[in-house]
């Protein structure tokens, strides 16, 4: 099987996914409504499907062992499918949010599989074109979501926002079963229960401590208390894990100094990465005025500049290597971070969103680059914990980012005594920026020659 249909079809599910999560956020007032809450607290639906992304994470690395990627990758697929017709069907409050928490489920498999099952059924040669047309059509996900979205609440109703998975995972299931095969790789280890329940504990307890800690309904020591619940239950996983021979996930896989290096460098990059989708929607509408259509199709450029570079990246690496074009990737990526600090209601359309344009395309070749780097010394037999830790670690970035994000607006707009203009998400960038920046320092330890053989680059003597 060649390197570009294997990543296309795992893209499938991961386009299902990455596109329900963005066009909920559009038709929340109108389900709300239609359900008889809310706004604010049918936001809780989105944070049960964190929740549940979560819990099920580290174990979807013991599945696959146990019962086969393939297997358990189409059975997430079906799963997210329910999920998305309970949501249609949901009538109240508290089955919307147990709906989102199935489709939670499902997509907790979902994204880490479809990682597993590339690393297990690419060679590493072929990994840097694999990575890539993994994540090309799930780029269109994010950005498909609020149109589409927008568009089928408007003139159809809420209901079919989560109908249009169904042909989409049908589709999936077709080509996963048609052209893919097994990994070829089990192991017959029971589960480890007590690592499940803290893992899911500590997990669980932190996305949603921080996902909740800004929200209006609820006060901020909840929130904080939530995930100090969290951060406890993952410390006692530490030791629990030391103890027992095999660990639901194995926290060996932290030896290998590349994958470390990787895990920490993509956590720092990606926690300001996960407060610009935040942080830049509200500066174009709240601070310039700009209308929720108007926004984003200025941000929807960045994605161009995302694709672009997936026909850049193998020849750069081959020339370059990885650790060069990381280092680049963040640099600029901090550079530019620093223009949105300056933007003003009166900055070109056009300025904006040529930065954006390079915006998306340092970022891209920094993420796939990363993600390829990731796994490039990880044994076969530690690859579903490598997966599952690294799964788990986007999802925390991302929910810490949008929490320190609205925190920094909250501080910033306390300290100026006045509400949260764009003064203040100008001051968010320039720190995002900063933290941006220090993605660079671990980096900076890697060899030069690091991840050549999966890059096919031949460094100078």
């Amino acid at each position: 099987m060649n390197d570009r249909i294997t990543p296309l079809i795992l893209a499938v599910a991961l386009f299902m996914e990455l596109m329900d999560a963005t066009v909920i956020a559009t038709a929340l007032p109108a389900i709300a409504a239609d359900i008889g809450t809310d706004p604010i607290s049918l936001k809780l639906a989105l944070a049960s499907y964190l929740v549940a992304l979560a819990i099920f994470i580290p174990i979807s690395g013991w599945m696959a062992d146990r019962y086969g990627a393939r297997n358990v990758f189409r059975g997430a697929i079906v799963v997210f499918m329910l999920g998305s017709i309970a949501c249609a069907f949901a009538d109240s409050l508290f089955s919307f949010v147990a709906a989102r928490f199935l489709q939670g489920m499902g997509g907790s498999m979902m994204t880490p599989l479809s990682r597993l099952i590339l690393i297990r059924n690419t060679p590493k040669k072929d990994l840097v074109n694999a990575w890539a047309w993994l994540t090309l059509p799930a780029l269109f996900g994010p950005l498909a979501g609020p149109p589409i979205g927008g568009f089928l609440t408007t003139y159809f109703s809420w209901h079919w926002i989560f109908y249009i998975n169904i042909p989409i995972g049908l589709i999936g299931l077709a080509l996963v079963t048609k052209y893919m095969g097994g990994t070829g790789y089990r192991d017959r280890r029971k589960l480890d229960l007590i690592g499940f329940l803290l893992t899911g504990t500590a997990f669980s307890g932190i996305i949603f401590g921080l996902s909740v800690i800004s929200m209006p309904a609820l006060p901020p020591w909840f929130g904080a208390s939530v995930a100090l619940i969290g951060l406890m239950s993952g410390v006692a996983y530490y030791f629990h894990a030391r103890r027992i021979e095999n660990p639901v996930l194995d926290l060996k896989v932290f030896e290998e100094p590349i994958y470390r290096t990787s895990i920490i460098a993509g956590f720092v990059y990606r926690v300001a990465g996960g407060a610009f989708p935040f942080l830049f929607p509200l500066m174009l509408q709240v601070g310039f005025g700009y209308s929720p259509f108007e926004s984003g199709m200025i941000s929807f450029i960045g994605a161009g500049g995302a694709i672009l570079m997936k026909f850049f990246l193998k020849p750069a690496l081959q020339v370059f290597g990885f650790r060069i074009l990381l280092i680049v990737g963040v640099a600029m990526s901090a550079l530019l971070a620093v223009t949105h600090g300056f933007f003003t209601a009166q900055t070109p359309i056009w300025l904006i969103m040529s930065i954006l344009l390079f915006m998306g395309f340092f970022r891209s070749m920094y993420y796939t680059s990363l993600n390829t780097l990731t796994f490039a010394e990880t044994p076969e037999s530690q690859s579903g914990s490598a997966t599952v830790i690294s799964s788990v670690s986007i999802q925390l970035a991302f929910a810490l980012g949008v929490a320190f994000a609205a925190l920094l607006l909250d501080v910033f707009s306390l300290i100026n005594g006045t509400e949260v203009g764009v003064r203040e998400m100008q001051l968010a960038f320039f720190i995002l920026a900063a933290i941006t920046a220090m993605a660079m320092i671990p980096i900076l330890g890697l060899s030069k020659q690091v991840g050549d053989d999966v890059a096919g680059h031949k460094a100078k003597a």
